[in-house]
């Protein structure tokens, strides 16, 4: 997070009445944290001890310092906001901040008999997300397993002959591992296509599909390949339920393209290992090939700039907010990783954002 610009009450009139987020510092204590469209207009709201606004925090003689980030949009406000409160109120963040945590779908890679499973947290095995909400997760997750002999129980299996077993395994819905009707080796081979599936976000089981039913139909084995046909929309239509966020973790990167504080400029702020990297100024008012200057400035984009090596929950909870909310004011490209950015679409992006078309 970049330096504040620091002010002190009898300054107002020379602050910039613009999108900014602020702290307001007393004598002693914890200080007042805010973000606002505004900034002079809400300040001197705040510290102008008018008359007859007893409705409204009056802070007058008791603020000596103010610390403003003047931002472009709000999602730099978001995370600027986001990272004052973790660092300033340890405790009362959540409430602060009021960051719903994303749910991801968890593949229990660890567990001798690998199931999948929903969660707020991250912790160890593969996981696969974040989803809009639970209900978007919960579908996913049942539309998937109907194209897998994955078990859906949740208890930690004793696998014997005389195991009851479930309606699942009744409906061949699972291989039931629970009453040793296959192999150890066979169950963790099919969880294994299951991590593929979501590894390349269906393509492994559509290829594989595709390839079947075409075989079919040129040996003329034509009820074979309607039926092949058929799985093929499912596994469509599972694909496309998951959302334009989703995927294994350690695959979600992008960029969003979003207005920026500086004049002439948009900012360009990079995702990778699930943490949002310092924003980027790209500047419009240089001559030189768009595509050549952003390729420049992307060859020193690393993941490793960011603090940490795993995803940051926070981070994908503002990722989630700014991505399906009417207020976005930028746009969003996603793409697998670093050594594959899909430029020609970021600079049709920045173009769009910078003339105040961005869809």
């Amino acid at each position: 997070m970049r330096e504040p610009i620091t002010a002190l009450p009898s300054d107002l009139e020379s602050t910039p009445d613009r999108p900014a987020v602020f702290l307001l510092w007393a004598g002693q204590g914890a200080p007042y944290l805010a973000r606002t469209a505004l900034l002079r207009r809400r300040l001197k709201r705040l510290l102008s001890g008018r008359e007859g606004t007893s409705r409204v925090l009056n802070l007058r003689g008791v603020v000596e310092r103010i610390e403003y980030w003047p931002t472009g949009s709000q999602l730099e406000s978001t995370l600027i906001h986001l990272d004052l409160a973790k660092l300033h109120f340890p405790e009362d963040w959540p409430r602060i901040t009021r960051l719903k945590p994303p749910v991801f779908l968890r593949l229990t890679l660890d567990n001798p008999f690998p199931r999948t499973m929903l969660t707020t947290r991250l912790g160890r095995g593969l996981y696969y997300g974040p989803f809009a909400g639970r209900a978007a997760a919960e579908h996913f997750q049942t539309e998937m397993l109907d194209l897998f002999q994955l078990r859906r129980c949740e208890e930690n299996l004793a696998p014997a002959p005389d195991h009851p077993g479930c309606i699942y395994g009744e409906m061949n819905k699972c291989l039931r591992p629970c009453q040793q009707v296959v192999s150890l080796e066979e169950y963790r081979h099919e969880a294994a296509r299951v991590e593929q599936f979501l590894r390349t976000d269906g393509s492994s089981l559509h290829e594989s599909a595709e390839t079947a039913r075409d075989q079919a139909s040129a040996t003329m084995q034509f009820e074979e390949a309607e039926r092949l046909h058929q799985r093929l929309n499912r596994i469509a239509e599972v694909q496309a339920g998951s959302g334009d966020l989703a995927r294994v973790l350690d695959r979600l990167a992008g960029v969003a393209v979003v207005p920026s504080a500086e004049r002439d400029a948009v900012n360009l702020m990079f995702l990778a290992r699930g943490r949002w990297l310092e924003p980027r100024s790209f500047s419009l008012s240089e001559t030189a090939s768009m595509d050549q200057r952003l390729r420049e400035l992307s060859a020193g984009v690393s993941p490793d700039a960011a603090p940490g090596t795993s995803p940051n929950v926070e981070h994908l909870a503002v990722l989630l907010r700014w991505h399906g909310s009417s207020w976005r004011d930028g746009e969003w490209i996603g793409f697998e990783s670093l050594d594959k950015i899909p430029y020609r679409k970021i600079v049709n992006a920045v173009a769009r954002v910078a003339a105040g078309v961005s869809r």
